[in-house]
């Protein structure tokens, strides 16, 4: 006869299983689409920038669902939100596989993010839930496969799709995560937090914030990025004098955890750098389709996938700070390399893409493990929402900033010497200098957690998984 703990153990690796297939599809639906922006332009004979609400419409909706379900988790059960998001999502999917009008695809779009944005929130929460502390990074470095796997595919499957078939194609890939909800209704548990009064107010302020913050990145706006400054300083107001606010700023009182948002958030942003520079660089420097751009992408994706468990393990075993180290090594040889090899052989993109790529998904898994460490169990929806959405709006801030160096042109000036075309000075010079940040925010890192007291008592609080 099993005991307790074996079942507890058994669900808890088949709740991950589905995760990383789950993940696979949210991703991919969240790639996908950059590829076939020129299609859809042509099609609805709208331009760059109508089509680009596409990207732009989910980007904003997925930001805010992914803090939203984290905190819903304090009064409904993870299996009903994942229920309620997942079938969302095949109703945006449907929309938009049916669309006659570009608006009806851009709602399509925006009730995927609605429904998918459940799915980063509760790969984080389970993870927690379901795994003790000391195999917490394991869980989480495999929930980063489905990460990795999404961003390979992604790309590929999106070229082959629209040179093949056409690009509706694309909503129907997103309507196989509901194959995986009759078990995720069989494995979840019922448990859900202390019912409280929800804070609506201090919910539509935050999501104005993000909303408005994220438009003024993309469109480079002032009067945005001021306009949202402002419903952020409503939002901080609200959450601060309320009973019941949507979010308890004692949360941010807690230093590790505040301490690790902001790391989280640099270094996501760093690490996104390669998978938003590198289409850029194969297609325009290299000529590359964006079927041979994916082929190129695929083994960093791929390695990235099948070591990250490894990344876990080397967590769990050596600690966060051991991986946080790690993985900035790894960050840093890729960025060095790839400043050296631009304009050259597409293999050595390929090559040196490992290091960046496989130093991102480390980050990503350490980050999250570190982050968990700080949060009790009362604010762990909501904690790893936030965490959530500080990921998404880092790849947004990245997204934005590189493109208006991008957008610049060519660079007279080069850093490094080995590059000789001109047209690949802005690249080099980009990954040459975005180690330096590296280092200093890890040496962040070091100040902020060298001690690991900071954390035991909120460890202490929930290091047992869910019976």
């Amino acid at each position: 006869m099993q005991t307790n703990h074996s079942v507890q153990k058994n669900k808890g690796e088949l709740l991950l299983g589905l995760l990383v297939f789950t993940l696979i599809i949210s991703v991919m639906n969240a790639t996908m689409f950059n590829i076939v922006l020129p299609n859809i332009s042509k099609q609805f004979q709208i331009s760059s920038s109508q089509a680009s609400w596409i990207i732009t419409g989910y980007m904003i909706v997925y930001a805010i669902g992914s803090v939203t379900y984290g905190k819903l988790t304090d009064r409904y059960s993870l299996k009903n939100l994942l229920t309620f998001g997942l079938l969302l999502f095949a109703i945006g999917s449907v929309t938009g596989l049916v669309a006659s009008e570009y608006w009806m695809v851009i709602v399509g779009r925006v009730v995927q993010a609605a429904g998918a944005s459940v799915i980063p929130a509760i790969s984080m929460i389970v993870p927690v839930r379901y795994f003790t502390s000391e195999r917490r990074g394991r869980a989480l470095g495999t929930v980063a496969i489905g990460f990795s796997l999404g961003l390979a595919f992604g790309p590929i499957i999106a070229g082959v799709v629209s040179s093949t078939w056409n690009w509706r194609v694309l909503f129907v890939i997103s309507l196989l995560s509901l194959l995986t909800l009759p078990m995720y209704r069989k494995y979840l548990d019922d448990e859900k937090g202390v019912s409280r009064k929800m804070d609506y107010i201090g919910g539509i302020l935050l999501a104005g914030t993000i909303a408005i913050l994220l438009l003024a990145l993309t469109n480079g706006s002032v009067w945005l990025a001021l306009g949202g400054i402002l419903i952020f300083i409503f939002f901080v107001l609200r959450i601060r004098y309320t009973p019941n606010p949507f979010i308890n700023p004692a949360i941010f009182r807690n230093k590790p955890f505040s301490f690790g948002l902001i790391i989280t958030f640099v270094m996501i942003g760093i690490g996104f750098a390669f998978p938003f520079i590198t289409p850029q660089l194969l297609s325009s420097v290299n000529h590359l389709s964006p079927v041979f751009i994916g082929i190129v992408m695929l083994p960093s994706s791929l390695m990235a996938a099948l070591l990250g468990r490894q990344g876990g393990k080397l967590a769990d075993d050596k600690g966060n700070r051991f991986l946080v180290f790690t993985a900035a090594a790894l960050l840093i040889i890729g960025f060095l390399s790839l400043s050296s090899v631009v304009g050259m052989s597409p293999v050595f993109i390929a090559i040196f893409l490992i290091f960046g790529v496989l130093g991102q998904s480390f980050m990503q898994i350490a980050m999250s493990n570190t982050v968990s460490r700080t949060l009790s169990k009362e604010n762990i929806g909501v904690g790893m929402g936030l965490f959530s959405m500080v990921t998404f709006i880092a790849t947004a801030t990245s997204t934005a900033v590189i493109g208006k160096i991008l957008d610049l042109g060519t660079s007279t000036i080069r850093l490094n010497p080995i590059p000789q075309n001109s047209a690949t000075f802005v690249y080099s010079n980009i990954f040459l200098t975005l180690p330096i940040l590296i280092v200093a925010v890890a040496a962040l890192y070091y100040v902020q957690f060298r001690r690991t007291g900071t954390m035991v008592k909120d460890e202490k609080m929930n290091s047992e998984p869910v019976t």
